[in-house]
């Protein structure tokens, strides 16, 4: 990304308190690991972060999250020095990045 690119509209990063918190997409994205929605479009992120879960626990998973949204690290290089793979990186991101938005959207109602 380039420095004009988006950044994630996350509390810490905006200062905006209408703007979901990295806290909230973290509960958001356990809950659901947790309990994945059955029968619903989105389902695969679920499923995707419970075994993401499993395999590495909570708090890797965590770390990536906020490197991810607050830090601006890449996906694939946010699991650096965790011993995880890359690519979960990229699910971790992708999910925790769908998730904010469904967060932020759910204040914007």
């Amino acid at each position: 990304m380039t420095d004009s690119d988006a950044l994630y509209n996350v509390r810490e990063r905006t200062g905006n308190p209408e703007h979901a918190s990295v806290s909230d997409v973290i509960d958001l994205v356990f809950e659901r690991a947790q309990n994945p929605r059955e029968n619903h479009q989105d389902a695969h992120f679920d499923e995707a972060m419970s075994a993401i879960v499993d395999r590495y626990g909570t708090e890797p998973a965590r770390t990536v999250i906020h490197r991810i949204l607050v830090e601006h690290h890449p996906f694939r290089t946010a699991t650096s020095g965790l011993e995880m793979r890359n690519v979960d990186g990229v699910h971790i991101g992708t999910t925790a990045g769908w998730f904010l938005r469904e967060l932020n959207a759910q204040q914007d109602d």
